[in-house]
């Protein structure tokens, strides 16, 4: 990537000096709030004249090839435009743990102060974070907690609320039979945690048993499995996708060419529960080839990791509790903290709602 030259010395003189200005100011403004008690775990965003004297924000996404990733990708920049967050271009490490680590380290190298990464690897990012640390940069994880390493916030739904939501929806609908769990990564603390608390949640139902396919959130692995394993289990009564981004065509193209696909309300009808939120899985939803989703907050995903690494070059920190925006910051294991976002179960019955950000993609 160029970027055009710099001011001349005088201007830049001139600009440092307000910047130091702008930046004592708001560091006496942080002290005056705390000595004031202001407690809260999350106050109004910062606003884009702060924002413009924190230098460039770096983003990585995991992979562009779901749509989930592609709708959070057109979030950035409307966000960031609106906090006046000055952002690199966007790079996709396409579901390569290694050349994330390469982009991110690009990413220091080309000045960004911080950066808002999407982990594929929960253990590998830290190689990393490591380095950001060592230089000074600021990180932000979105939907995947590092196991390890330095993060100003970690913003991400409850996991384990994904899987044992989707367990809760088949156990209520299907009475006994076998129920197939596509699950994510494993080397992903998502993938881990969705299976996890399915599997655990699924011991309240004896009469279902559980069948897995760890499909790495690749498509064309899922397929290839549900492939063979549904000639071998044609009785299967249910399947839980851990991301309906990568494996909701696949399953479904499956299934219709297998003339397993059957609308719901049909005895033969296989219930499905997924997991993102977006559109096409709604769509499904209405025709009756799905039956439910967790929606994954896409939108808000973007919006609160500007938000906290525009906090974190601000200088500002956080604390265990509620926030503002219905979500609750927990401390993990690991020491880091995590803002829980709000993960709504979508069936038939709030399909078209319009406050789900899957109804408001155009």
């Amino acid at each position: 990537m160029v970027f055009a030259s710099g001011p001349v010395k005088g201007r830049r003189f001139m600009e440092s000096r307000r910047a130091g200005a702008l930046t004592r100011a708001a560091a006496r403004a942080l002290r005056m709030a705390a000595a004031c008690g202001a407690a809260l775990a999350v106050t109004a965003a910062f606003g884009p004249a702060q924002a413009a004297d924190t230098g460039k924000v770096g983003l990585d996404l995991p992979l562009l090839t779901s749509p989930f990733w592609q709708s959070y990708n057109n979030y950035l920049t409307v966000y960031a435009k609106q906090m006046g967050i000055d952002i690199l271009a966007p790079v996709n490490s396409n579901n390569d743990p290694a050349q994330q680590i390469t982009d991110m380290n690009n990413m220091v190298n080309l000045g960004a102060k911080g950066i808002v990464v999407g982990p594929i690897d929960s253990a590998a990012i830290s190689r990393a974070l490591v380095n950001a640390a060592q230089k000074g940069v600021q990180v932000v994880a979105v939907d995947v907690a590092p196991t390890q390493g330095k993060v100003a916030m970690v913003v991400r739904a409850d996991n384990h609320a994904y899987g044992a939501k989707a367990c809760e929806y088949i156990g209520q609908h299907v009475k006994a039979g076998k129920v197939v769990q596509i699950m994510g990564d494993l080397a992903s603390v998502n993938g881990r945690d969705r299976s996890e608390a399915f599997r655990a949640c699924l011991k309240q139902y004896p009469n279902l048993s559980l069948l897995e396919i760890p499909a790495a959130w690749k498509g064309d692995v899922a397929a290839s499995a549900l492939d063979s394993l549904l000639t071998a289990n044609p009785d299967v009564k249910a399947i839980y996708m851990q991301a309906g981004g990568v494996y909701l065509s696949p399953t479904l193209q499956t299934l219709r060419r297998k003339q397993m696909l059957f609308p719901a309300g049909d005895p033969k009808h296989i219930v499905i529960v997924s997991n993102d939120g977006i559109p096409q899985e709604y769509e499904a939803i209405r025709k009756g080839e799905i039956d439910a989703t967790i929606s994954q907050p896409a939108d808000l995903y973007a919006k609160y990791g500007l938000y906290y690494i525009q906090a974190a070059l601000a200088g500002k920190t956080f604390k265990p509790g509620k926030t503002d925006h219905d979500s609750t910051i927990v401390q993990l294991q690991s020491g880091m903290l995590e803002d829980q976002l709000p993960a709504p179960l979508v069936t038939k019955q709030n399909v078209d709602d319009k406050s789900l950000w899957g109804n408001t993609v155009k």
